[in-house]
């Protein structure tokens, strides 16, 4: 229990350090929505429970489109989806795949490994299943939508870009 207690107070010195850069809480959705905001050039809306998109893209080919930011320290397979607001588009930030085996012994590190942006629209019509949260998406939409590490063509990122996501990498 002391060292339980001991690594907590640790964690929660960690946490309003991060809250300071984030300027709201260090949770993993905050994070995510910060770093992609800074990353894409995304204008996050002043409330963080804005319905159907987190912001809109600045500028470059998606200048003006809305945008739901997720981010997922392991990719399963899954997205968070509004079933009644749709964004223009999903970008989700995601760690390393997931296996299928239990939490226990486990740990979810922070990471960004992999970059995935969904046309919404599109996605809703490929989808087989109720749409809601954690919507079950297939293998082949998600690797149709990576951006990174890999090169789309339908949306490039720059070098500047990809250092920066490299910085949250293993």
């Amino acid at each position: 229990m002391e060292r339980l207690a001991s690594l907590i107070k640790r964690r929660n010195a960690l946490d309003l350090a991060i809250s300071e850069v984030l300027g709201r809480p260090a949770l993993q959705g905050h994070f995510g929505e910060f770093v992609a905001a800074r990353i894409f050039n995304i204008e996050l809306h002043d409330s963080a429970a804005h319905k159907g998109s987190d912001g809109y893209f600045i500028d470059g080919p998606l200048s003006g489109k809305s945008v739901n930011i997720k981010y997922y320290p392991k990719r399963e397979g899954l997205l968070d989806m509004n079933r009644d607001n749709h964004p223009d588009f999903y970008l989700v930030l995601a760690g390393p795949k997931s296996t299928a085996a239990s939490s226990r012994g486990g740990h979810r590190p922070w990471l960004i490994e992999n970059v995935y942006l969904f046309d919404a629209a599109a996605l809703v019509d490929q989808l087989s299943v109720k749409i809601g949260t954690a919507t079950s998406v297939r293998q082949n939409l998600w690797d149709g939508a990576e951006v990174y590490p890999c090169d789309n063509p339908s949306f490039q990122l720059s070098e500047t870009q990809r250092d920066s996501l490299k910085m949250f990498g293993a």
